[in-house]
């Protein structure tokens, strides 16, 4: 039999902390980017690792705005969290090389949308043959990274394409 071992997924798995407020406000307003896992600020917008990802890499859009649709942003806000969400793209491919994206946006309960409150976009990299057998038979997503690795690489990659320009 073969063992896939993964021993730093127990803090994930029994974790899990009850937070108050909004969690993307909460990140938006901490100054400590890593411990959040924030990647990236513009001035309407954010974009920060998600802690129970889809997929390795997974990533959310955020306006810094707390408003629950699209429709309640301004024209500036939707350029600034569109052009994060392509900033945010290039910098996974540059990183991790997915064969693919899922983008998207879960609006409401029924949709889907774990933060119902707080519009945002989710960017999932993906790969062919990124999932297996582990999801239907055992409802487990394996995750091959760490957080930590991921935003590393992220916020290295931003680092590297962002000097010499502001965005």
């Amino acid at each position: 039999m073969n063992r896939l071992w993964a021993p730093w997924r127990k803090a994930y798995i029994t974790h899990k902390v009850k937070i108050k407020g909004c969690l993307f406000c909460n990140a938006l307003r901490c100054q400590n980017d890593k411990s959040n896992l924030v990647v990236r600020r513009t001035r309407h917008s954010f974009a920060m690792l998600n802690l129970y990802p889809y997929n390795n890499g997974h990533v959310m859009i955020v306006p810094a705005r707390h408003v629950d649709d699209l429709d309640k942003l301004n024209e500036a806000e939707l350029l600034d969290l569109t052009q994060l969400l392509i900033h945010v793209k290039k910098l996974l491919n540059q990183t991790m090389k997915p064969e693919g994206f899922n983008i998207g946006i879960n609006l409401g309960k029924a949709a889907g949308a774990g933060i119902t409150s707080h519009v945002h976009i989710h960017i999932v990299p993906r790969w062919v043959g990124d999932v297996n057998f582990m999801p239907a038979l055992s409802s487990t997503k394996i995750i091959s990274d760490s957080l930590q690795s991921s935003y590393e690489q992220l916020t290295q990659a931003h680092q590297k394409t962002s000097r010499g320009k502001r965005r």
